[in-house]
């Protein structure tokens, strides 16, 4: 006979049976057909608030970037490894590749002159710059620079590659729902030529996608039918930045657009549709005026922050920090996050502290389970 793997124990505790010979004898059949009763999981299953296997964690910047640099002397790009991306392990997860239940976060790092090959996932991904310039990502054929600030989405199923231009070797951030996709069983992936071609080796100021939907306001209306994901396959750092500052200046003025005192905040959206750039994650974008700081928030779903200039202190949680630029770190589910800014003009280009964010929530809010708490 095959051993079950459901083990059962019969526990003398309030609101449970009576242990007894006759209870003993149902839990070795309960567990000989494999049934689990839900008297003896309800705390587990069914929690008064969401209790996430995730835990807050932080990485400095520092010393992921310096142990990319090693990887790029030691491991090379190519079938296989396919991608010199490392990605976040959030302890609590017990050494899985997942920065939370939901989302995947990595450094990818590519040497001067290199080239990533071609491939396609139906995990729906993004790139965020938090230094350099001078890569190129080719989707669907089309060149995209990659600079500090950009936020490059590109939803599944798209062919991609990416190339390095210059003498120089550059680092970025990756976004992915692979946790999520891996949890549903619902992840294909296919390899797609080893080289991609002379005329996708170029390096254009704007891909094809900027030159039809970067136009703030301004729908194309030969553009074809929508996709999964947002057409337009880099979101420039010069537009997020005036957006920004504008916000803070409109504050001074005495008009209303920030989120709270102090506190500037921009949703990366669909120009087609207006929604998420991706169907399962949403990106946003943060800047805190120095000194001021935001009321605790929590929330269902997690989210992943990139401090990209700037210093201040995060508090996830029961965890407090000081962060500079770079940093990354996670906000599990249900757990209170707020940030105060200690920025100024010697860390940070705006004077303010930065805060690139992704998070699952538009997974939360189609399945009708998001909840927010603040004490705003």
């Amino acid at each position: 006979m095959t051993t079950s793997p459901v083990r059962l124990r019969a526990e003398a505790a309030p609101d449970q049976p009576d242990v007894t010979p006759a209870l003993e004898e149902l839990y070795r059949g309960f567990e000989q057909e494999l049934l689990v009763p839900l008297w003896t999981e309800i705390g587990d299953l069914m929690p008064a608030h969401p209790r996430s296997r995730a835990v807050p964690h932080l990485w400095r910047w520092g010393s992921l970037r310096r142990l990319a640099e090693q990887a790029g002397d030691l491991v090379p790009v190519g079938r296989g490894g396919e991608r010199r991306a490392i990605a976040l392990a959030n302890p609590g997860l017990g050494g899985r590749p997942f920065a939370t239940p939901t989302l995947w976060a990595a450094i990818q790092y590519l040497m001067p002159g290199e080239d990533a090959p071609e491939h396609r996932h139906t995990q729906h991904a993004f790139r965020f710059v938090v230094e350099g310039s001078g890569v190129w990502t080719v989707v669907g054929g089309d060149p995209v620079p990659m600079n500090r600030g950009d936020f490059l989405p590109q939803a599944g199923w798209n062919w991609h590659a990416h190339h390095n231009a210059t003498d120089r070797p550059l680092a970025w951030i990756d976004g992915l729902d692979i946790p999520f996709q891996y949890a549903t069983e619902a992840q294909f992936f296919e390899f797609g030529r080893d080289e991609i071609g002379d005329a996708e080796r170029t390096t254009p100021e704007r891909s094809r996608s900027e030159r039809l939907w970067g136009h703030p306001g301004l729908r194309p209306l030969g553009a074809p039918a929508p996709t999964p994901g947002s057409p337009l396959l880099a979101y420039k750092w010069e537009f997020t930045d005036r957006a920004l500052a504008d916000q803070l200046a409109l504050e001074k003025e005495g008009y209303a657009g920030t989120v709270e005192p102090g506190h500037a905040a921009v949703r990366y959206s669909n120009p087609h549709t207006g929604g998420d750039v991706l169907p399962t994650v949403r990106a946003e974008f943060h800047r805190i005026a120095r000194g001021a700081g935001t009321a605790p928030v929590r929330e269902t779903g997690s989210s992943v922050y990139q401090v990209f200039d700037g210093a201040g202190t995060v508090t996830v949680g029961d965890r407090t920090w000081s962060v500079t630029r770079g940093d990354l770190f996670v906000v599990p589910s249900w757990a209170h996050f707020s940030a105060r800014s200690e920025a100024g003009s010697s860390d940070s280009d705006s004077g303010a502290l930065d805060l690139f964010r992704f998070s699952d929530a538009p997974v939360f809010e189609a399945l009708h389970l998001d909840r927010q708490e603040s004490t705003r």
